[in-house]
């Protein structure tokens, strides 16, 4: 799936979109999605300007994006132009090593439920193969139809 396909599904726009392109996805099971970091991101500037990192809230926001493309793409007989794919919650958040300008985020989600119309995804963000954060997100989607 390249960046065309990724903008037809997600609402998101620079600078937040924060998926770059679809490597492999199997319906209703897995996605994996990469992420090319930039120096040119914005939130570099204050974040840190000794150390550039990106923040963990938006390595978790990419992962959120990857399970809203794997939820979308696994059921494209629900998306219509008004729908969109809201973050629920989100449990067992953990940060292992930081991202930094250059790095290529590798980042893997897994359909674990839906129940009562909210997914449960397992993720995973890797960079050279380590895993520098990981969660289980919830989502759901919602028709915003005027």
């Amino acid at each position: 799936m390249d960046i065309n396909k990724v903008l037809t599904l997600l609402p998101h726009r620079y600078p937040f979109l924060l998926i770059d392109r679809v490597l492999d996805f199997e319906k209703h099971t897995r996605l994996l999605a990469l992420k090319n970091v930039t120096y040119n991101e914005p939130f570099f500037n204050g974040h840190f300007p000794i150390r550039p990192v990106m923040p963990g809230v938006l390595i978790v926001e990419a992962m959120a994006q990857a399970t809203g493309l794997l939820a979308m793409e696994s059921n494209p007989e629900t998306v219509s132009d008004t729908t969109v794919y809201l973050f629920v919650g989100i449990d067992k958040a953990r940060f292992r090593r930081p991202v930094e300008p250059g790095d290529q985020l590798m980042i893997e989600v897994r359909q674990n439920s839906i129940k009562r119309g909210i997914g449960v995804f397992s993720c995973t963000a890797k960079v050279d193969g380590k895993v520098a954060a990981s969660a289980e997100i919830m989502c759901t989607a919602r028709d915003f139809a005027p």
